[in-house]
């Protein structure tokens, strides 16, 4: 597979068979990933891998929480900012809608958005979770850092055959993950990250991107050689 292959057909996926991913993969995985950039290279992330045993305790602990109806715990970071201004904010709800629209789920069914959601403690069937840290005393930029290493995990999963989900969703949690963990003080549980082979049973559609042009501004030079913006064509 092709790095073109690996970023066009990664996407969130939310249902995985129960086939086991084998250790020397994720090894393979994760010493590569090892390579994504950094700040003069301090490497700030800090990632967590569970299978079997430790896995489903965690995914028991978590699906407990839900049957109690027990209170989110307290996020460390703020997910979104209070209002998303457009474009952010139209591209959010767009998200949700086609979604939830999947799942047959109205937009004003909170309950039922609230189930769909409860497959995330169950990392949707996955077998292999990743749980990455941040220690709390990094600043914006590493915070970027610990992005590009997550991206380039879940590229280097499609180069061997296997799906993902990176669920920020898993911060909410962060005291049960910690239970079965341990992790050392001072480190803030920036997301999890569901890992396996895809069931192909389970029908989501894929979320489209906004027009090169929306984002990307290309600026060329003109024939004295001064620079001047031009809309990116050709693509959508």
């Amino acid at each position: 597979m092709d790095v073109y292959e690996a970023v066009t057909s990664r996407r969130a996926v939310r249902g995985f068979t129960d086939r086991p991913v084998p250790r020397q993969t994720l090894e393979r995985v994760l010493a590569a990933a090892a390579w994504a950039p950094s700040g003069s290279n301090i490497q700030p992330w800090h990632a967590y891998v569970l299978t079997g045993a430790p896995l489903a305790e965690l995914k028991k602990r978590a699906g407990e929480r839900v049957a109690a109806q027990d209170p989110w715990d307290e996020r460390e970071y703020e997910m979104y900012p209070p209002v998303l201004k457009s474009p952010y904010g139209e591209r959010r709800s767009a998200f949700g809608a086609q979604r939830y629209g999947a799942l047959g789920i109205g937009r004003e069914d909170w309950e039922a958005r609230q189930r769909a959601a409860a497959a995330n403690w169950d990392c949707f069937g996955a077998p292999a979770a990743l749980f990455c840290y941040i220690d709390r005393d990094m600043g914006a930029a590493q915070w970027a850092d610990v992005g590009m290493y997550l991206q380039t995990v879940m590229l280097l999963l499609r180069a061997e055959g296997l799906h993902s989900c990176p669920q920020m969703a898993w911060s909410v949690y962060r005291r049960t993950v910690a239970e079965v963990l341990s992790p050392p003080d001072g480190l803030v549980l920036f997301c999890g990250m569901s890992i396996g082979f895809e069931d192909s049973a389970v029908v989501h559609p894929r979320t489209g991107r906004a027009p090169l042009p929306e984002t990307v501004t290309f600026v060329d030079g003109d024939q004295e050689g001064e620079p001047r913006p031009s809309p990116a064509k050709g693509m959508s």
